[in-house]
């Protein structure tokens, strides 16, 4: 149906569709949840809130945007809920538990009790958790999480993914249905459980931002929708689970990681390498919450901090510099050996290798690099190579540097990191025995890249 102009505004179709969208986006993953809790099936609910969507592309443009606009779509989502549960055999139950003033009040007549932020926030918690559970693998989990939570459409989500449309569309269908058919309950679990299906929450949203941050594939090095999309899901965990230390050590890190996005790629979308960076570009606004999440994630520890607030610890050293050589790391090469400690994986003793380097030099550098080189983790990962390959360049072994850039350049399915690396293959072959400026800078962007791409 095509909108037409309001009275009351006098907006055009065009402005009318755009401010449904723009709500329904922002309203949708409450809506999901609150129905959710009714219907107990996150399928069912999607497609309720579907409804409603559809009732206000009929409804707004002649009668005009209401003045709750979220609350509008609430109650008719949840009143088409009660009409689904009326056709069940447990509707007399089900209707006693959503209230008498639920069957009578029309959806543009909605008292400010059906829009009770608390009750919303309790309902969008659990479905956070239902999005995540690990009954789903994690493919199903982050394209269900992105279509429920990030209101993402299937194409787009196949477009960031560089996926097919109809491989999305099938993971989530199946997930919907493995959800069902698993009896997943519609709940934020407590004790061990609740730590255990945390942490999938918590990589889920991490796996979202990395994607964003530096995409696996394609013609783009940095993809901030999902960025801001990830970002946007963590804050919303970290003002549900206030207590949680490791909700706000994600959402810190992901803050400081989102500051310099400005400054990552140049005007062609070219990547431009830490050293390089103008960062006068990053975001201090978001630094400041990275730091204030941080504090918060040290506040709610009671022992040692989790790997989600070791790499935000990482992350703001790099923001405090203000120059490429004030950053302090001999502090985050430390860091990284607690991260290793506290959560044991060749790719965090890849970065800190990285630090080491910076820290003390290439040599015992390259010696961490050559303890985890046959591990089969790395067999695939182009960073492996491609940090080999700096700490050769460094140490004045080009001939040996140049094969490891291109055989990174190989393994990288971006095309922008592949430009990047076979760049810095000719420099090796140009520049013997030269440790130059460029070197160094790759090295610390290798570690800032991969800082964020390692599920914890």
């Amino acid at each position: 149906m095509k909108p037409q102009p309001t009275a009351d505004t006098g907006g055009t179709p065009d402005d009318t569709t755009a401010t449904i969208e723009t709500v329904f986006r922002i309203e949708s993953p409450r809506v999901i949840a609150a129905v959710t809790r009714m219907v107990r099936d996150v399928g069912i609910a999607e497609e309720l809130a579907q409804d409603a969507l559809v009732a206000a592309l009929e409804q707004w443009p002649r009668d005009g945007v209401p003045d709750n606009p979220g609350a509008w779509l609430m109650a008719t989502a949840k009143h088409r809920a009660v009409d689904l549960i009326r056709r069940r055999e447990n509707y007399a139950r089900k209707l006693a538990e959503i209230g008498r003033d639920l069957e009578t009040t029309a959806p543009h007549e909605v008292p400010p009790a059906l829009h009770d932020p608390d009750d919303i926030d309790d309902d969008l918690l659990r479905l956070v958790f239902t999005t995540c559970h690990p009954v789903l693998s994690p493919e199903a989990r982050i394209a269900l999480t992105l279509r429920l939570l990030g209101g993402l459409t299937t194409p787009e989500i196949a477009r960031a993914f560089l996926v097919p449309e109809a491989t999305v569309a099938q993971r989530i269908v199946r997930a919907k249905r493995t959800l069902a058919a698993k009896n997943v309950a519609f709940e934020v679990p407590y004790g061990p459980d609740r730590e255990a299906r945390l942490g999938s929450v918590l990589e889920v949203i991490y796996l979202i931002f990395n994607e964003g941050y530096a995409a696996t594939a394609g013609d783009d090095w940095l993809r901030p929708a999902l960025c801001e999309d990830a970002l946007r899901l963590a804050r919303v965990l970290s003002g549900l689970m206030p207590k949680e230390p490791e909700v706000h050590g994600l959402t810190s890190l992901l803050e400081f990681q989102a500051s310099r996005t400005a400054a990552r790629t140049g005007p062609s979308g070219e990547p431009i390498l830490l050293k390089d960076q103008n960062r006068t570009r990053w975001n201090r606004m978001l630094i400041a919450r990275g730091i204030k999440a941080l504090s918060r994630a040290d506040a709610t520890t009671t022992g040692a901090p989790g790997p989600y607030a070791l790499q935000a610890a990482i992350a703001a050293c790099y923001a405090h510099a203000y120059t490429y050589e004030e950053t302090d790391w001999k502090t985050i090469a430390t860091l990284y050996g607690l991260l290793a400690a506290r959560s044991p994986s060749p790719v965090v003793e890849l970065n800190r290798a990285v630090a080491v380097s910076m820290a003390e030099g290439p040599e015992p550098a390259l010696r961490i690099v050559e303890t985890i080189a046959a591990d089969p983790a790395l067999r695939d990962y182009h960073l492996l190579p491609s940090v080999r390959g700096d700490l050769l360049a460094r140490l004045g072994r080009t001939a040996e540097a140049r094969a490891e850039f291109e055989r990174a350049a190989a393994l990288t399915r971006n095309e922008r990191e592949r430009e990047l690396l076979l760049r810095r293959a000719a420099e090796s072959s140009e520049t013997q025995g030269a440790a130059g400026s460029s070197e160094s800078s790759e090295s610390s962007e290798s570690s800032e890249s991969s800082e964020s791409s390692e599920p914890s």
